[in-house]
C-alpha cells in the first residue's frame, strides 16, 4: 500500500487523485499549495482507504457530507485481478457498495465543559463549526481534551465563548492551517499496543448523555487500568442533523438511511497484555450498550440507527452497519467476488 503515495490536483475539474496508501496528513500537505482542501480525517495518522470506505466523518462534514459523498471515482483491483475505475456511471452497483485547536481541562471543570458541549450540540447550526470533546482517564481522575474547529480565519463572536471561559490546564488556540490542526491530535497514540474501538450513533449529545460518558470513563478507567490499560478514552463528536443530506438517497451502502444525521461516539481502549483481551472487548461492548440504552430511554430515536463502521467493534452484525442495504451488498458480493477471495482478508464480512 505504501507505493500508492501520489497526490495530484486538477485545477480545472477541482478534483484530487489520492493514493490509497497515504494518510490524510500527506494529502493536506500536498493540497495546501493550491489553497484547497478535502473532506478527510480529523486527527493525525488516519489512513485514506479504510477511512473513506467506512464513511468518513470530517471537520468539513457539516458543510459537505461524509468523505464518501465527495468521491467521484475509485480505482481498484477486483478479486478476479481486473484493474477497474469505478464511477456512478460505469458501475453504479459497485460504486454504491464501495461508499460505505485543542484545550485541556482538569476534572473540576468537566461539568462546565459538558454544559458547553451540550449547548453547542443543541444550538450551533453554523456548518463551518465543529468540536470533539474527548474524555480521557488519567490514573485516578478524568480530564477532557477539547478540540474547537472553525473553517475560516475568525469564528463568529460567541460561538466558542463557553469553552474559552472555562479555566484550563493547557490551551493552544489560534488561526492555523488545516494540517497543523489535524496534527495536534494524533490517532496513533496506541501504536504497538492492543486496541479496541466501539461506537454508538446518537441524534444529539444531551447533558444526560455526557453525564453517562463521564461515568463510563471513570468506571472503566478504574477497572481497566488494573489490567494493563494505558488509554481509556471516549470521544463525543456532535454533528448537524443535516450531514447526510449532501448525498442522494440510496447513493451509498453507508449510511443505509439519510433521513437524519447521526453523531457517533468513539469508545477507544488500549492495553499491553494479551491475557486481558477479553476483559477489554467485553467492557467496550458493555459500555456502548449502556450509552445506547440511556439515549433510547431519554427519547432518542436510535434503536435501529446505523453504526459508524470505522468505529464499530469486530463481530458487529453487518445489518447494524448497513441496514436494509445488506441484501443488495450480498448480491453485489456474489457477482464481483464469487470465489470469496476478499473473505480471506480482515474486516466485516458480507
Amino acid at each position: 500500500m505504501s507505493r500508492f503515495s501520489d497526490v495530484t490536483y486538477d485545477t480545472t475539474s477541482q478534483t484530487a487523485v489520492i493514493g490509497a496508501g497515504l494518510i490524510w496528513d500527506d494529502v493536506y500537505a500536498a493540497l495546501a499549495p493550491y489553497n484547497v482542501n478535502v473532506v478527510g480525517g480529523r486527527v493525525s495518522g488516519v489512513g485514506i482507504a479504510g477511512f473513506t470506505l467506512g464513511g468518513g466523518y470530517s471537520w468539513l462534514t457539516n458543510q459537505h457530507g461524509l468523505t464518501l459523498d465527495t468521491v467521484r471515482a475509485f480505482e481498484l483491483v477486483k478479486p478476479s485481478g481486473e484493474v477497474a475505475t469505478v464511477t456512478q456511471a460505469s458501475d453504479p452497483d459497485l460504486f454504491f457498495g464501495l461508499k460505505g485547536g485543542v484545550i485541556s481541562y482538569a476534572s473540576p471543570q468537566i461539568p462546565s465543559v459538558a454544559t458547553a458541549t451540550a449547548t453547542f450540540s443543541e444550538t450551533v447550526t453554523d456548518p463551518k463549526a465543529g468540536i470533539i470533546s474527548t474524555y480521557n482517564f488519567i490514573p485516578g481522575d478524568v480530564g477532557i481534551s477539547q478540540i474547537l474547529f472553525y473553517d475560516g480565519p475568525t469564528p463568529p463572536a460567541g460561538i466558542f465563548d463557553a469553552f474559552l471561559a472555562i479555566p484550563y490546564l493547557t490551551k493552544d488556540i489560534s488561526t492555523r492551517d488545516y494540517l497543523s490542526l489535524v496534527q495536534l491530535s494524533p490517532a496513533n497514540v496506541s501504536s504497538n499496543l492492543r486496541v479496541v474501538f466501539n461506537t454508538v450513533s446518537l441524534s444529539q449529545y444531551t447533558p444526560s448523555i455526557l453525564d453517562v460518558i463521564l461515568n463510563e470513563t471513570t468506571f472503566w478507567g478504574a477497572q481497566l487500568t488494573t489490567k494493563s490499560g494505558t488509554f481509556i478514552s471516549y470521544d463525543a463528536e456532535p454533528f448537524l442533523p443535516s450531514i447526510f443530506s449532501h448525498g442522494a438517497p440510496s447513493s451509498s451502502a453507508y449510511p443505509p438511511s439519510r433521513s437524519i444525521g447521526l453523531s457517533p461516539i468513539d469508545i477507544y481502549y488500549a492495553w499491553t497484555d494479551e491475557e486481558f483481551d477479553d476483559d477489554f472487548y467485553a467492557a467496550a461492548r458493555h459500555s456502548a450498550a449502556r450509552i445506547h440504552e440511556l439515549a433510547i430511554a431519554e427519547g432518542q430515536d436510535i434503536a435501529d440507527a446505523a453504526l459508524y463502521p470505522n468505529y464499530s467493534i469486530f463481530g458487529t452484525p453487518i445489518a447494524a452497519l448497513y441496514g436494509a442495504n445488506v441484501p443488495a451488498l450480498k448480491a453485489l458480493k456474489d457477482e464481483v467476488d464469487p470465489g470469496n477471495v476478499m473473505g480471506l482478508a480482515g474486516g466485516f464480512k458480507i
